[in-house]
C-alpha cells in the first residue's frame, strides 16, 4: 500500500495550483499570435507532458497502471502468474496479452520517473504520426485532432495503453494503402496478441488486391510475435500464459456484464447502455455482437463495386474503431479515444459538415462523451447519469448507427476525388 503524508499532500496540491496556474498564463503568452493549427499541435504535445508530471508529483497511486504494466516484464522474466493480483505492487490485474511483455520492456528497464513521461510522450507521438499519415488534406488532419484532444488527454491521465493502440490500428490501414503488406499484418497481429482489438484489421483483406500474401504475412506475424517473448521466459510458460490470459478475460467479461451492480466505469459500451437504460441486465452480449458482426461484415460483400473507393474505405475504418469500443463490455472511460479518434475521421471526411445531423452529432459525441468525464460536470452528475447508463456510449452508437447506413446505401464513389491506390 501507498501512503502519502499531510505535507506531501500540500506539497502536491500546492504545486499542482502553481503548475496549472503558470501553465495558463505562459500558454496565453506562447500562443498569442499562432494559427490554429499550430496551436492544436503544441497543445497534443504540451498538455500530456505537463500532465504527467502532475501525476508524478502525486505519487504512485496516480499512475498504477503504469506500474502494472511494468511489472508485466518483470513477472515474464521471473515467470510469474500475468494474470493474478498483486497487491503489493499494483492495484487491479493485467488484462493484456504477453507480447506485452516486450512492448513495455524498454521503459520497466528505467526509473519510473522517466520512464512514465516517455510512455506518456510515445503513445502521443504515435497517435499524432498515425492520424498525420492518413493522407487526408491538413484541414481534415486538424478537424481529427482537434476532436480527439480531449479524449486522447483523457486516456493519458489515466496513463493508458490505448492512444498507442489507435496508432496501431491506424498505421495497419495507412500501410496496407501503400502496399507494404508486411508492415500492414505486423501492426494486425500485435494488437490482437496485445488487446484482442487488432482482430478488426482482418477485415482489411478485402482491401488488398494480394489477398494471399496478407494472409501468409497474417501467419508470419502470428507465428512471430506468438514466440517472441519466450526469449525472455519460457515455450512452456508463454503457453500456459496464453491460456491463463483466455481464462482471465472470460471472467473479466462476467465481471463487466454484472458492473451495473456497483456503479462501475466498465461496460461504457452500446451493450451497457441498452441494458442500464432498460434494465434488461440478462441480455448478453451476443444479442449485441452477433447483428453488429454482421451490419459490419456484410458491406463487404454487397458493396463490392465501392472497395476499391478511398471514402469508402476511411468510413470503413471509422466504422470498425467506433465498433471495436461500442461492442467491448471491456470498454472503459480511457478506451474512448478508439472511438473518437474513429468519429472525428468519419467526420472530417464528410463533404457537407454543415449539416445540421453532422453538427448534432459532433456537439453530442463533444459534449457527452469527450467532456463527459471531466470537471465540467460535477461529480453526482458524472456517476448518476452518465456512468450509471452508460451514456458516453449513446453518441458513439449513434454515430455507428448513421455510418452503417451509409456504408449500405450511400455512392462513395460519386465526387470521389482521391482513387484508392488499393482495391
Amino acid at each position: 500500500m501507498y501512503t502519502i503524508s499531510l505535507f506531501d499532500t500540500l506539497f502536491f496540491v500546492f504545486v499542482n495550483f502553481f503548475l496549472k496556474l503558470n501553465f495558463i498564463i505562459w500558454m496565453k503568452r506562447f500562443f498569442k499570435g499562432l494559427n490554429v493549427h499550430v496551436k492544436i499541435i503544441y497543445l497534443w504535445f504540451i498538455i500530456p507532458f505537463i500532465s504527467v508530471v502532475i501525476i508524478l508529483l502525486k505519487g504512485p497511486h496516480k499512475y498504477n497502471n503504469y506500474l502494472m504494466f511494468k511489472q508485466v516484464f518483470w513477472h515474464t522474466i521471473e515467470q510469474k502468474h500475468l494474470y493474478q493480483a498483486y497487491p503489493k505492487e499494483y492495484f487491479d490485474v493485467n488484462h493484456y496479452g504477453p507480447l506485452f511483455s516486450l512492448i513495455i520492456a524498454p521503459f520497466a528497464i528505467l526509473p519510473d520517473y522517466l520512464a512514465l513521461v516517455l510512455w506518456v510522450m510515445v503513445n502521443v507521438t504515435l497517435l499524432f504520426f498515425a492520424i498525420n499519415r492518413l493522407g487526408l488534406l491538413k484541414s481534415q488532419k486538424l478537424v481529427i485532432l482537434g476532436i480527439s484532444i480531449v479524449e486522447m488527454i483523457t486516456s493519458i491521465q489515466n496513463v493508458q495503453f490505448n492512444p498507442m493502440l489507435t496508432s496501431w490500428l491506424l498505421l495497419s490501414f495507412v500501410f496496407l494503402r501503400n502496399n507494404k503488406i508486411l508492415l500492414a499484418t505486423f501492426f494486425i497481429m500485435a494488437g490482437l496478441y496485445v488487446k484482442i482489438y487488432g482482430i478488426i484489421g482482418f477485415s482489411f483483406l478485402f482491401f488488398t488486391m494480394d489477398k494471399k500474401k496478407f494472409i501468409l504475412y497474417l501467419v508470419f506475424w502470428g507465428l512471430v510475435l506468438f514466440i517472441l517473448p519466450m526469449l525472455i521466459s519460457s515455450p512452456t510458460y508463454i503457453i500456459n500464459s496464453y491460456v491463463d490470459w483466455f481464462v482471465c478475460l472470460n471472467e473479466k467479461n462476467t465481471q463487466n456484464l454484472n458492473s451495473y451492480m456497483n456503479g462501475s466505469m466498465i461496460d461504457i459500451s452500446a451493450m451497457g447502455f441498452i441494458r442500464r437504460t432498460t434494465g434488461l441486465y440478462a441480455l448478453g452480449n451476443m444479442f449485441f455482437l452477433i447483428p453488429a458482426g454482421l451490419l459490419t461484415l456484410l458491406p463487404l460483400f454487397i458493396r463490392k463495386r465501392e472497395l476499391g473507393c478511398e471514402n469508402f474505405q476511411l468510413t470503413y475504418l471509422s466504422h470498425l474503431l467506433l465498433g471495436v469500443v461500442l461492442f467491448s463490455s471491456s470498454s472503459e472511460s480511457p478506451t474512448y479515444v478508439i472511438a473518437v479518434v474513429g468519429f472525428a475521421l468519419w467526420y472530417s471526411i464528410q463533404l457537407n459538415k454543415g449539416d445540421f445531423a453532422y453538427v448534432f452529432l459532433l456537439v453530442f459525441v463533444l459534449i457527452f462523451t469527450v467532456l463527459s468525464p471531466t470537471d465540467l460536470f460535477p461529480k453526482t452528475i458524472r456517476t448518476e447519469f452518465f456512468v450509471k447508463y452508460s451514456l458516453k456510449a449513446l453518441p458513439c452508437f449513434l454515430a455507428w448507427i448513421v455510418i452503417t447506413y451509409q456504408l449500405f446505401c450511400k455512392n462513395f464513389n460519386k465526387n470521389n476525388t482521391n482513387e484508392a491506390t488499393i482495391g
